[in-house]
């Protein structure tokens, strides 16, 4: 909706002026008075009062003045005050007193010139008020990467203090097995040097007393070692920083090549996309998701910075969009903040290329703290519960599979071993209510490895849950409503069947394949 008085701040209702109520535009385009983004501004974040978008900021100066709006109130304000006067009478035109028409042409040139040369002023001071802004958000940018970093630090210091508290009691207790097992070595040669039963007698209780203190050190050692924190912390902080290491895409001391930024009339801002390789917010469509997509879009589809969004009567959810292996992946719409950074476009568009029918799905599977692999599973056409799948995959209706536990294993190590998961509901086994009125259909009956199938059909009470089959079923009747298949990622669901309590393993993330 257009704002009838832009003359006016949006959120407070006053008139811009030249003092606490400024015009400044944040990032996102939208602009309000100094005042209310100070007002707004909570823990280093701002959020926009018309669109939500999230910002860094500490202050409302950190954001360029609109000097365009500025102007703008300034000239309706000029010509308010002309409406309300009486008109006068024509001035006249002709050449100041004492002055020739030929100098009275050169002071018209220099005002037009001057007046010129302002305007381009207030362009240029836009500008960099807008620039300056951007220098801000990336300031702030650093000092938050800089925090995350410190705390990976101090993580990794701690981690490895366990390790030397750890490593100390190994060696105290060490040293404790070793001379314990060179007194065993000793009473063991006083045995084949005693001569008299008085002898015997004192070397057995000295044997006794160096046993039990052998025995005493080996029960320690089966109680002490390993101590589960230090072993659980050291790993889950290594992996935690190797992460974040491979996520590092340039070398320490690299420099950027050289960018040629062409006219020189170009504004700043344009400049800086430029060098940068960003693309302006809300400017991305489904058209650069295409196959032969842009290098900048590229680089933020595997930096994972595209998100689709959707807004209805309960808030705002976003998914991401990711590119690997030359496959765009679309994962669940979530309740989650839209980071600053993020490039948007809308999921309504997104979920449009899925029409009529979407044939590729994914469930990333992890157990033990860490996600196994990613089970690709392509579904029967034009079928409702493929149709279904697809929904609690990307979680259009507000419910995703994302999360949910497997179930259990039925004929486990033996012909039609198969798992059962997709429990949106209770995650127990008792919940998965359809999300679709009627689920009736075509639907094949196979007994293969890497079926996919409803164990309760398509009328049941539980039919959103799912069953994979990971064995050949070699006699009996074959599984009924058999609605896809695993084309990868089979052999991730085998070793989660072999895993001692399949409970524990889950669905990390889902999601289904953009097939653009």
């Amino acid at each position: 909706m257009m704002d009838n008085k832009p003359e006016e701040c949006s959120v407070c209702f006053n008139d811009y002026d030249d003092n606490q109520l400024r015009p400044r535009t944040l990032p996102c385009g939208h602009t309000f008075c100094s005042q209310c983004i100070d007002n707004a501004i909570k823990n280093g974040q701002l959020t926009c009062p018309s669109c939500r978008a999230e910002h860094a900021a500490t202050a409302a100066t950190q954001f360029p003045i609109s000097y365009a709006v500025e102007a703008f109130v300034r000239k309706l304000k000029n010509i308010q005050l002309t409406a309300e006067e009486v008109v006068p009478a024509k001035p006249y035109e002709g050449p100041a007193r004492g002055i020739s028409k030929k100098l009275h042409s050169l002071v018209q040139e220099q005002k037009s010139i001057i007046s010129t040369l302002i305007i381009s002023c207030e362009e240029v001071l836009s500008q960099l008020g807008e620039y300056r802004g951007q220098l801000g958000d990336w300031k702030t940018h650093h000092l938050q990467l800089q925090n995350r970093l410190y705390a990976l630090v101090e993580q990794n210091k701690s981690a490895m203090k366990l390790l030397e508290l750890e490593d100390t009691s190994v060696e105290d207790m060490t040293t404790q097995g070793e001379e314990g097992k060179t007194q065993l070595q000793a009473m063991l040669g006083s045995f084949d040097t005693v001569n008299t039963p008085q002898k015997v007698d004192t070397t057995i209780d000295l044997a006794d007393e160096c046993s039990m203190k052998v025995e005493d050190w080996l029960q320690k050692c089966q109680t002490l070692f390993p101590d589960v924190k230090t072993v659980h912390t050291s790993v889950k902080v290594q992996e935690t920083i190797r992460e974040a290491l491979e996520m590092m895409t340039t070398e320490t001391g690299a420099t950027a090549e050289p960018v040629y930024l062409g006219d020189t009339a170009t504004s700043i801002m344009k400049k800086v996309q430029e060098i940068t390789g960003q693309i302006p917010q809300k400017q991305l469509t489904v058209e650069d998701l295409r196959r032969r997509m842009r290098e900048p879009v590229k680089r933020l589809m595997e930096a994972g910075r595209v998100l689709a969004v959707q807004e209805d009567q309960d808030g705002r959810r976003s998914a991401r969009i990711t590119l690997q292996d030359g496959q765009l992946y679309l994962h669940p719409l979530l309740r989650q903040p839209t980071p600053a950074h993020a490039h948007t476009l809308q999921e309504s568009e997104v979920v449009g290329v899925l029409e009529p029918s979407c044939t590729l799905a994914f469930l990333d599977l992890g157990w033990a703290g860490s996600t196994r692999g990613r089970v690709t599973i392509r579904l029967t056409p034009d079928t409702p519960l493929a149709r279904q799948f697809v929904l609690l995959c990307t979680g259009q209706r507000g419910h995703t599979y994302r999360n949910t536990k497997l179930l259990n294993v039925e004929y486990k190590g033996g012909p039609g071993e198969w798992v059962e998961g997709g429990d949106y509901e209770s995650n127990d086994g008792e919940g998965g209510a359809p999300l679709l009125p009627d689920l009736q259909g075509q639907y094949r009956e196979t007994g293969r490895a890497g079926d996919v199938w409803a164990r309760w059909g398509p009328g049941g009470p539980r039919c959103a849950q799912f069953v994979i089959t990971t064995r050949d079923l070699q006699d009996g009747f074959p599984w009924p409503n058999v609605f896809g298949d695993v084309v990868s990622g089979l052999d991730v669901v085998r070793a989660a069947v072999k895993h001692s309590d399949i409970t524990e393993v889950t669905v990390v993330d889902c999601g289904v394949v953009l097939p653009l």
